[in-house]
């Protein structure tokens, strides 16, 4: 298996097996901020359906951040057990995490958004995208956010993923969609030639971009 070239060649191919969704107009594109908006621009495009984001934040452990303990986005959150029980973390601790986060997803939100309303997601059908799953600790909050207001239909589609991780979210969502499922997977970046981190400008940048595909600007 190739690896892509960049999240753009990605967004590409991930749309290619998207298309039945294409011009459909009750579909809307959710990406998960950062590595999911260059993706979901991609998707978004080639569907001609609307890009919006769904913002999600890992819990990570006090003093091994890299390390999630669950993850939560707006009106869900989502714990590992597990890694709570065997690193011992109190639930002190696990709130103070959650409110730190809680005031990160409130700042990404005005920064990327403004004050744009949140879209409605009854009865639509939600394309939920990221750069690709490991763990899939923020897929699962944010196919839970979604869920939770009631869309027609969940489609969770990435570029990359192991199938063990596709099974199982199997129950979250009413189909995923992956081009590359590698079956020895260490780490989403391995599968991207270039994997740069993106910044908050050029998210910004990518959403007016959205928006002005769909307003029919050029």
């Amino acid at each position: 298996m190739e690896p892509f070239e960049n999240r753009i060649e990605a967004g590409r191919r991930l749309a290619e097996l998207l298309g039945d969704y294409r011009d459909r107009d009750d579909v809307i594109v959710l990406a998960l901020p950062r590595g999911g908006v260059p993706i979901g621009l991609e998707v978004a495009r080639r569907l001609h359906a609307p890009l919006d984001l769904m913002l999600v934040r890992k819990l990570g452990v006090p003093g091994h951040e890299e390390l999630a303990m669950g993850a939560i986005a707006s009106g869900a959150r989502v714990l590992n057990e597990e890694v709570i029980i065997n690193c011992g973390i109190s639930e002190a601790a696990l709130e103070r995490e959650t409110h730190a986060e809680e005031a990160e997803l409130a700042r990404r939100a005005r920064r990327y958004r403004g004050d744009r309303p949140w879209p409605q997601l009854e009865n639509r059908c939600v394309i939920l995208v990221d750069d690709g799953i490991a763990t899939g600790a923020t897929m699962a909050v944010a196919a839970r956010a979604v869920r939770a207001q009631r869309p027609a239909e969940l489609v969770i589609a990435v570029p990359v993923a192991p199938p063990a991780t596709i099974e199982r979210f199997a129950p979250l969502a009413d189909s995923f969609v992956c081009p590359l499922q590698p079956i020895s997977f260490w780490a989403i970046g391995a599968w991207y030639r270039d994997f740069s981190q993106l910044s908050d400008e050029q998210v910004i940048d990518m959403m007016q971009e959205a928006d002005d595909l769909e307003s029919g600007q050029p």
